[in-house]
């Protein structure tokens, strides 16, 4: 199935060139795939994937291990982000 995935902040470091965090890119994926497997095959260190969407619904750890995804979702990764 084919996804939209986008990495925001330093993650956007992880692109392919070119890709613009807001746009994100196409990937394919396997249907039984769980958004932990997909965070690593992304090569997000561990720790960074702080804040998981899928289609801007929060993805907490402890369903990160389960399949979650559906054809044209949108999967969104944020590290985190200290600020003031």
């Amino acid at each position: 199935m084919r996804i939209r995935v986008k990495l925001f902040a330093s993650l956007s470091d992880l692109l392919p060139d070119g890709v613009k965090p807001h746009d994100g890119f196409e990937l394919d994926i396997q249907g039984d795939v769980t958004p932990a497997q997909l965070i690593d095959q992304l090569k997000i260190p561990d720790g960074l994937a702080h804040l998981v969407l899928i289609n801007g619904e929060y993805v907490p750890p402890s369903r990160r291990n389960q399949p979650l995804f559906s054809e044209g979702d949108v999967f969104s990764v944020w590290p985190p982000v200290a600020g003031g």
